[in-house]
């Protein structure tokens, strides 16, 4: 039998699937395209491709080779995109390290990810200055600068990023190589023990743009990104590549805007100033900027906004709605790529009334291009699409990852079966749309019955003058398992324990909720604030050992 393989020409190219192949049409078509730094430092595309060049010059000059491992403490900047492109183009791997985790956390991402070089901000000095004697490898370390004057500080600086970039030569030759070869690197936060590193090849980083590219541009009206969008981002760059949107926004030759550190009156300014359209963000974010614009100033309409990291309350849903936002929810995780779901309306889709269009979009929704997406039960087992039979979500696609870096058994654990498995409970309706219904560590056991407490908060979260909720389990001898659940006040409005059961109590009455789904009065505790991880999703961890 013929194998039927397709014989190439010699002289064939063989096009390998490299980060670099994003900037090609880009700076073909859009070259004079703008990229803004706070709005105070703006240049082209063209100007990007010069300075990446300098970029991996400046490197190679510090000794940098394919393989070495280039780490970066940053806010949102221009410098980062260039660090997004530049290192891996010459074949390092990008490492982002996440600045929100303690300095022994840092600390262990640095050593166990081999960081040759560490390009470092100086708001994050003191963290370097603590853990430097501890660092394994001698790494060398770049100053990243706004303008100030070099810090006093113990930190040896090869340099400075900009004076590095002036003295450095712009035309690198950026050589094809196996499109296999790692290009970013990133640590999940973790419940337990140790991050675990995250990595993505070129080809995963490409595919995951081709395919979000895909399904965030096809609609023809409503939840999209298109070429006329000015696109910021305000999900941290140190976080899964930010989503990986701004490969997919130069790919597409967007205005860019980098709006440095979360500071919700800059970013509300820049919206206005830059005409952002586009936008990504975790609830939290959202909130703050609904709230330091609660007076209606500035227009928000127009904006698009995909929300994700946690799940998008109903009730912050409907404030967005209000102002105008084009709200919608994402999913993935850092192991995704991330995006493997987005809640975008199908075409000629038409909810029968606000409360079917707001549950649409809070859902996971559904999956986007070349992703074998699976509801299934403990032992593998396809669930029906009925909106009720709740199991694991399971995925395939060419952009996850293949394994955490250097940890082969939570390897095996994560792609048991051949397929990766998400520790999320969700149901799929017929129309192809997921909802998660918790995390599997989660999950309330009570009374016999499953309880889900993303559900429970999103009701209490409908309750007047309730800012923020988190739901968890408690240990109860009678029940196994009891919720509590903590709750925010907004600013200036008092609320209580009796009111928040009585709106709870009233769903029991519909049948949306099981009676079993209803803290006790005691277990419902008013805080000041939810601990949040470092990349903003609610700590139930914290919470959990905080009541043990």
């Amino acid at each position: 039998m013929q194998d039927n393989l397709i014989t190439p020409a010699k002289s064939a190219y063989a096009y390998p699937l490299l980060v670099k192949q994003l900037l090609t049409n880009a700076l073909s078509l859009y070259g004079d395209q703008e990229i803004s730094y706070r709005g105070e430092m703006r240049y082209t595309f063209r100007d990007f491709r010069h300075r990446i060049g300098k970029l991996a010059s400046a490197l190679a000059a510090l000794d940098i080779r394919h393989g070495s491992t280039v780490a970066v403490m940053d806010w949102d900047s221009h410098r980062y995109l260039e660090c997004y492109f530049g290192v891996p183009m010459m074949g390092a791997t990008l490492f982002t390290v996440n600045v929100r985790l303690s300095p022994q956390q840092i600390l262990y991402t640095l050593n166990d990810a081999g960081a040759a070089i560490v390009l470092v901000h100086p708001d994050f000095l003191p963290v370097i200055e603590q853990i430097r004697p501890q660092l394994t490898g001698n790494p060398r370390f770049v100053l990243l600068a706004d303008g100030q004057d070099a810090p006093k500080t113990s930190v040896p600086f090869a340099g400075e990023y900009e004076a590095l970039l002036a003295q450095a030569p712009a035309d690198f030759e950026f050589a094809d190589f196996d499109e296999n070869t790692k290009a970013a690197t990133f640590y999940t936060t973790g419940t337990t023990g140790d991050p675990k590193g995250v990595c993505y090849s070129h080809r995963e980083i490409v595919l995951h743009t081709l395919a979000s590219a895909t399904s965030l541009c096809s609609p023809r009206e409503g939840q999209r990104m298109h070429r006329e969008d000015v696109y910021m981002p305000i999900t941290p760059m140190f976080h899964v590549l930010a989503w990986g949107i701004p490969y997919i926004a130069v790919m597409l030759g967007l205005r860019t805007v980098l709006p440095g550190r979360y500071v919700p009156d800059q970013l509300l300014k820049l919206r206005e100033t830059e005409k952002v359209t586009f936008s990504h963000c975790v609830p939290t974010i959202l909130q703050m900027l609904l709230q330091a614009s609660a007076d209606g100033k500035p227009d928000l309409s127009g904006w698009k906004i995909i929300i994700g990291g946690s799940a998008l309350p109903p009730a912050l849903c409907e404030a967005a709605l209000a102002r105008g936002i084009d709200i919608f929810a994402g999913y993935g995780m850092s192991e995704t790529g991330p995006i493997v779901s987005l809640a975008q309306l199908p075409p000629g889709c038409t909810p029968k009334d606000r409360a079917e269009e707001v549950r649409m979009r809070c859902s996971t929704g559904r999956p986007v291009t070349l992703v074998d997406y699976r509801i299934v039960s403990e032992d593998m087992q396809d669930l029906p699409r009925d909106g009720k039979s709740r199991g694991e979500i399971v995925l395939r696609a060419p952009f996850l990852t293949k394994a955490y870096f250097g940890k082969p058994a939570a390897s095996e654990d994560l792609w048991a079966g051949g397929y990766l498995h998400t520790q999320d409970v969700a149901v799929m309706g017929p129309d192809g749309f997921v909802q998660i219904v918790d995390r599997i560590k989660d999950v309330i056991k009570t009374g016999g019955e499953w309880v889900s407490s993303i559900e429970v908060e999103n009701l209490i979260t409908e309750v007047p003058g309730v800012l923020e909720c988190a739901v968890i389990g408690v240990p109860d001898a009678r029940w196994g398992e009891r919720p509590m659940a903590f709750v925010v006040r907004k600013p200036g409005v008092e609320v209580n324990a009796e009111q928040v059961r009585g709106h709870l109590l009233g769903h029991v009455e519909s049948q949306r909720i099981s009676k079993y789904a209803v803290p006790e009065a005691d277990r419902i505790t008013f805080v000041e604030a939810i601990p949040k991880t470092s990349v903003g999703k609610i700590n139930k961890k914290q919470l959990r050992e905080d009541v043990a």
